[in-house]
């Protein structure tokens, strides 16, 4: 049998989701464990300062900037001591740290604002968002990760982030990304949408569940959207990915062919769960639904499955 790519459009699906234009060079294998310390003590090194779910942003020329150089950090009481080498852009060192001053102590040039907030009013460039999402779940894993997991005993950063060690049982941790899957059932000409409690009202979006320990990503497509909507699938095929920092997980979007258009949905889920048709799906992304429904905002993995198929 002789391989082929099969056709592919020239830019990745994934390039036009939040969170996915990291852009950074983390060289995560050459690293030494002072490496942070090195990184700090760059004159060129920029950080990101996040907290409680938010970043830290300079503003200035009515834009927003991400990074802070090294006095600035220390200025605003950043934790230094637990900051996270990133990688490097341009040769220069990019790092994050935790936010030493809550938003309320923040002087009027800076403003915390929450990650959905920067992604949905697209306040940063692709790159700096991609950045952000690495941060973002690092300093979270870290944070959660104080303790080893095999003997109790405290652990410690090692190579600048990208690991934690146990000095008493020389276990040793990497940071963990969780794999959801999120997936858009169609059938000829609809496509299913389901409604979760947690969504603004009227937002209908793709079906995600985690994939399990020992599980496919196709088995898990298939899986959830029979658990969630009692909708059978044949056929699956993967579309895109995108990282997503509440607090690390990595979304990966797939369409799946349903056998059956009978939906029993698991109420203890969603909402609701509907079949909807291209012409609806059309006018939910134009925001001119005659039932006020709506799609994911733009740079959400869900609203690149609805678009891709309503626009195919």
């Amino acid at each position: 049998m002789n391989f082929r790519f099969p056709e592919a459009p020239e830019r990745e699906p994934s390039r036009f989701i939040s969170f996915a234009g990291n852009e950074i060079d983390r060289r995560s294998e050459n690293r030494s464990d002072n490496s942070t310390e090195t990184a700090l003590a760059d004159p060129s090194a920029r950080l990101m300062l996040l907290g409680d779910g938010r970043i830290h942003l300079k503003i200035a020329y009515g834009r927003f900037d991400p990074y802070f150089d090294i006095a600035e950090a220390s200025a605003l009481a950043a934790r230094m001591d637990q900051a996270i080498l990133l990688g490097f852009s341009n040769r220069n060192p990019v790092l994050a740290a935790p936010a030493g001053l809550t938003a309320e102590e923040l002087p009027a040039t800076i403003k915390a604002i929450d990650y959905r907030s920067v992604y949905i009013q697209g306040l940063l460039e692709p790159a700096d968002l991609g950045a952000l999402a690495q941060a973002a779940a690092l300093l979270a894993w870290h944070a959660s990760h104080g303790f080893c997991g095999r003997c109790g005993r405290p652990t410690e950063m090692r190579a600048g982030g990208c690991k934690r060690h146990c000095a008493a049982c020389d276990a040793e941790h990497f940071p963990r990304t969780d794999p959801v899957a999120i997936m858009l059932t169609v059938a000829p000409e609809k496509c299913l949408l389901g409604c979760s409690p947690h969504f603004a009202p009227g937002m209908y979006s793709a079906l995600a569940g985690f994939i399990e320990p020992g599980e496919t990503i196709e088995a898990a497509v298939r899986r959830e959207t029979f658990e969630e909507a009692g909708i059978r699938l044949g056929r699956v095929v993967y579309h895109a990915s995108q990282p997503w920092p509440f607090p690390h997980s990595l979304m990966i979007g797939c369409f799946g062919e349903a056998l059956n258009e009978d939906i029993a949905a698991d109420t203890n889920e969603l909402e609701d769960c509907r079949w909807f048709t291209r012409e609806e799906v059309h006018a939910m992304l134009a925001g001119v639904h005659a039932g006020g429904l709506i799609v994911p905002p733009k740079g959400a993995i869900a609203q690149e499955l609805i678009r891709s198929w309503a626009e195919s």
